[in-house]
């Protein structure tokens, strides 16, 4: 029989959050203000696991100012959380940036690496200076100097924790970048932006009306989403700097799951506005609208190919929803997932190489990862709900939704499912999470 989105039973439902029509409301209240606020929620961070290698380090408090401490522990926390590093204590190690190592006292305590690096501050503007030194090799392998005011220095510690993370293992760090969700609260749906550790979270967008389907822009400038604030899934995109936004796509029926291409000019979606879901890709001005390819059932989460010549997406043409790929100049859909009959969320790793889903086994949702050379699939997470998976930008984790303990969390997985993280809130259920692009 043929599958009916219609008819699901609730938990499916629930699953299949993306399909954004079963989650329309019908209130027409008023849109709260949407400029960029500060929120109050932090996220706590908290790891399991470990690296297939594991790198060990010193991370020394930075002298010179009290803030230097500080900027020691984001370091700590940073490298930490990736599961790549193995933190060697460095608790009363008076370095500055000019100092000379004792390489062989560092090696005898078992450190390869160690990072260390001054502070100094004049009329409310700190200037940072690191230095990172390979005790195996007697040389020092880094350094840099970056100036900010207080509130800047949180953004430097992440940025050196990303040259430590590409000097030591030859892959560029993402702890400078940011992520977006949505959190649900009191009534109330606020889409966030925090750094990538979850800190200093701001509300890009409240409302009492449902937001779902958050989409960073290739340059990380702007985010696409679906507000309901008119009483129907509606796509804008917004600003980021000036909050200012417009709509891009409000066709008749169902507005849905925007996904950037890689150049930021156009935007793959899903519109119902002649009777059933079907792709689309549009203009980001919200011109040029043009229909991929024709399909008797629902088509939807569409997503680009690293180099824009394919998207992927979500079907239930076999009878069950399932993973398909299509050239974006349409054609022929070729189905990508067969373990199990229920694959969703779809997303294209940044080297093309690997594909991230939501599967449903045994009656639980998890994440899984898949191999478009030799279709080898891996289920990373364990559910039972785990939900809108989104690549880091250097490919290495996975940032998804999940219930843990009976509460709505954020969650990071490594693709190769080794180490795990869970940024969890206090109150409130968060969900539709999305991993931001490198910046300059």
């Amino acid at each position: 029989m043929s599958f009916n989105a219609f008819s699901l039973s609730q938990p499916v439902r629930r699953a299949w959050r993306a399909w954004e029509w079963f989650r329309a409301l019908v209130s027409l209240l008023a849109l709260a203000p949407f400029m960029m606020q500060a929120a109050h929620a932090q996220l706590r961070v908290d790891i399991a696991g470990v690296g297939a290698t594991q790198y060990p380090i010193a991370i020394a408090d930075f002298s010179g100012d009290p803030k230097g401490q500080l900027i020691g522990q984001v370091i700590r926390d940073d490298l930490s959380r990736s599961g790549q590093f193995r933190l060697i204590n460095a608790t009363g190690a008076m370095l500055d940036a000019n100092s000379q190592l004792d390489y062989a006292n560092w090696r005898s305590r078992g450190a390869d690496y160690v990072a260390f690096g001054t502070v100094t501050q004049q009329a409310g503007q700190y200037t940072v200076t690191y230095r990172l030194d390979d005790t195996v090799r007697n040389t020092q392998l880094d350094t840099m100097a970056f100036s900010g005011t207080e509130r800047e220095l949180r953004r430097i510690a992440h940025q050196i924790a990303d040259r430590i993370f590409e000097k030591i293992t030859g892959v560029r760090g993402v702890f400078s970048t940011r992520i977006a969700y949505v959190l649900q609260k009191n009534g109330v749906y606020e889409l966030q932006i925090a750094d990538a550790d979850g800190q200093s979270p701001q509300v890009m967008l409240r409302s009492k009306h449902s937001i779902i389907s958050p989409a960073w822009s290739p340059d990380g400038s702007k985010l696409a989403y679906v507000s309901f604030e008119t009483g129907k899934p509606v796509i804008y995109v917004q600003t980021l700097a000036s909050g200012q936004r417009h709509p891009v796509a409000n066709f008749k029926g169902n507005n849905s799951a925007p996904a950037w291409s890689p150049d930021g000019q156009q935007l793959a979606i899903a519109l119902s506005r002649d009777g059933i879901s079907q792709i689309y890709t549009i203009n980001a001005d919200g011109s040029g609208l043009r229909r991929v390819m024709r399909s008797p059932l629902i088509d939807t989460e569409p997503r680009y190919s690293p180099d824009g010549s394919e998207l992927v997406f979500t079907s239930d043409r076999s009878g069950s929803p399932q993973v398909y790929r299509v050239p974006l100049s349409g054609g022929q859909a070729n189905r990508l997932t067969f373990q199990g009959s229920y694959n969703i969320s779809p997303s294209i790793s940044p080297d093309g190489s690997e594909l991230v889903y939501v599967t449903r086994r045994d009656g639980a949702y998890s994440i899984a990862l898949q191999n478009l050379r030799t279709d080898a699939q891996q289920v990373l997470t364990n559910g039972p709900d785990d939900q809108s998976p989104s690549f880091a930008p250097n490919g290495m984790q996975i940032l998804h939704s999940s219930v843990q303990n009976g509460r709505s969390v954020l969650a990071v997985v490594s693709t190769d499912g080794r180490v795990r993280q869970t940024l969890s809130t206090l109150d409130g259920k968060v969900r539709e999470p999305t991993w931001g692009p490198f910046t300059r």
